[in-house]
């Protein structure tokens, strides 16, 4: 199972200013690209409320997994149709995914959800992209201690000012 972890940062490392910040308002149009090719090769994607919030529908042809404490207690739940709920721990949700049949999966925010999957030893690789915006203060990838070591796998220019870092996790 390969479990991925993509994400977004501005030049000063942040992956929002606020929680409900949508990144469409900040993110380039390569990283886009590349965010829903990688999401869809992987069919499944996992995200924290907020992340769902600022999504503001699942997205097409990947099973969408958010975390919450049942569909009945998010707000306005109608909206989140569409979304399967979870409270499971990392590792069962990566059981359960891989008995169901499917191979990657793509974590996809918000620096609780990153932390969580993380802390637990079930991501293999990072794909963040540097956007040549200055925030100054914002929110960070991980909002705990992640003590992880990485390697560079690859760097890839999406546009003229984006870059794409590839890193493989060390366990």
């Amino acid at each position: 199972m390969k479990v991925f972890i993509i994400a977004a940062l501005s030049a000063d490392g942040f992956i929002a200013k606020n929680p409900g910040q949508s990144t469409l308002t900040w993110r380039s149009k390569g990283d886009r690209q590349f965010f829903i090719a990688k999401t869809k090769e992987a069919r499944v994607v996992v995200m924290g409320l907020n992340t769902a919030k600022t999504s503001k529908r699942p997205m097409p042809d990947r099973l969408n997994i958010i975390y919450a404490k049942s569909k009945e207690e998010l707000p306005h739940w109608q909206e989140f149709e569409g979304w399967e709920v979870t409270q499971k721990d990392p590792a069962s949700l990566i059981q359960e995914i891989t008995e169901r049949g499917y191979d990657q999966v793509a974590i996809c925010g918000g620096s609780t959800i990153y932390t969580m999957f993380m802390q637990a030893g079930v991501v293999g690789t990072l794909y963040l992209t540097i956007e040549p915006v200055l925030f100054g203060q914002g929110m960070n990838l991980f909002n705990k201690e992640v003590d992880k070591n990485l390697t560079l796998i690859s760097t890839t220019k999406l546009e003229d000012n984006t870059l794409l870092l590839e890193y493989g996790v060390g366990h």
